[in-house]
């Protein structure tokens, strides 16, 4: 039995039309037009039923006969006396038999014509109600159909084509206006895609290229003796070691674009110490003044990644300096943040080149100047920052030089791992 029902529901369901939100609303508006048009109907039929009924009983004679009817009262003729009868009886009651049997069905007839006539009207009015409804749908979807048809045509390559609905400010001119707003973005962000795999694809080449060079070049020497070719294998294993920091970049930009699963609580005033520990020798070495104003502050996230902000931040105010200059690391508690604050001295930066340095492979000037970094510096710090649900923020010192303000959440009442004790000022 029910392989029979399976196969008679495969014959009939190709037969069936598609069950389309412009079939549905057609039948939705046709279906109310028929329920509230019965229903009027009805109700006409009960007034006009209960008239009936009403108009042989109500006309009374009055005792003793001397009343006029009611149609003959303003007639300049003169009054025909009613039927006799009883006082209180109706006109009905004082009819012979066959006058009231031919009153009941004309009464019956009109009763049943209106029935009838009614019910042919409502079957009219709800086919016309049916092909309205499918004309009203179809205008009320037709923007529908429009991000349909854009939607499928638009690809990778076309992502600069919008809607542009017009229209009555409604419902669906904002779901078209906010498709729009999804195209740009996801344009904008095809776009950086592009851009990052071209600048990183570029700078993948740019070592390769320095080894096969001076590998070619020490091969061909006919006077090379072990001290240049040591030479040109120390130049490889430079330019080796450099493609592996590079990739080792990337891979941290990827993770921090990836997101934090699991956040445990770290010191972050202890974790800039460290930080510009290991960082003064350099600094020294720069004629570069490195100062720490810390105070205790506990964040929340991932401590590896978060360091690695920390050094990104650090290495880039020691980078861009000027010889006896000095940069500064704090630390502390601001509107519930943990705060980390990382300025320093140098060149001027235009403010309206502060949002470019964050772009990876960028840098002030010429976008692929052979200076020292990579260019994904700062791109890794709004990774990080973004993962952690960090705030970030960025001001050009007027008299040169930058300050970077980052505020890690704070960890939550019940998080893993244990709070670490605050580190005093110093």
């Amino acid at each position: 039995m029910s392989l029979l029902s399976r196969i008679v529901g495969r014959l009939a369901n190709p037969l069936l039309p598609r069950r389309t939100v412009r079939l549905r609303l057609t039948l939705l508006f046709g279906a109310l037009f028929l329920v509230s048009g019965a229903a009027l109907l009805t109700i006409t039929y009960l007034l006009v039923l209960n008239s009936a009924s009403g108009s042989h009983s109500g006309v009374r004679a009055a005792p003793g006969g001397g009343s006029q009817r009611p149609a003959e009262s303003t007639g300049g003729t003169a009054p025909v006396p009613p039927p006799r009868g009883s006082g209180g009886e109706s006109t009905r009651d004082v009819l012979p038999d066959a006058a009231r049997e031919i009153m009941d069905l004309q009464r019956e007839a009109v009763l049943n014509d209106l029935l009838v006539q009614s019910a042919i009207a409502l079957a009219l009015m709800s086919v016309i109600s049916i092909g309205l409804g499918w004309i009203v749908s179809g205008r009320i979807l037709r923007p529908l159909r429009t991000i349909t048809a854009a939607a499928r045509d638009i690809s990778a390559t076309s992502l600069h084509q919008r809607l542009a609905l017009e229209g009555p400010s409604d419902e669906l001119r904002e779901l078209g206006e906010t498709f729009d707003g999804l195209l740009g973005r996801l344009e904008t962000s095809f776009e950086a895609q592009r851009r990052f795999v071209a600048n990183a694809s570029h700078e993948l080449r740019t070592p390769l290229a320095r080894q096969r060079t001076l590998g070619q070049l020490a091969l061909s020497d006919p006077d090379a003796d072990v001290q240049s070719l040591r030479a040109a294998h120390e130049r490889i294993l430079a330019a080796g070691a450099q493609q592996e920091r590079l990739i080792e970049a990337l891979l941290t930009l990827a993770r921090s674009n990836a997101g934090i699963e699991v956040r445990r609580t770290f010191d972050l005033s202890l974790l800039a110490q460290e930080v510009a520990t290991a960082r003064r020798a350099d600094a020294k070495q720069r004629l570069v003044t490195l100062r720490c104003s810390l105070s205790g502050a506990v964040a929340a996230g991932h401590r590896p990644l978060a360091e690695r902000l920390v050094i990104n931040l650090v290495d880039n105010a020691l980078r861009h300096n000027e010889p006896y200059g000095w940069v500064e690391v704090g630390t502390g508690e601001v509107n519930g943040r943990a705060v980390l604050t990382v300025a320093n001295s140098g060149p001027v930066v235009p403010p309206s080149a502060v949002d470019q340095i964050f772009q990876p492979f960028q840098r002030l000037g010429d976008p692929r100047t052979k200076g020292e970094g990579l260019g994904l510096g700062l791109s890794i710090v709004q990774a990080i920052a973004t993962a952690h649900d960090a705030t970030l923020a960025t001001e050009a010192r007027p008299e040169g030089g930058l300050v970077f303000t980052v505020g890690f959440p704070h960890p939550p009442a019940h998080g893993p791992g244990p709070a670490p004790q605050q580190q005093p000022e110093r």
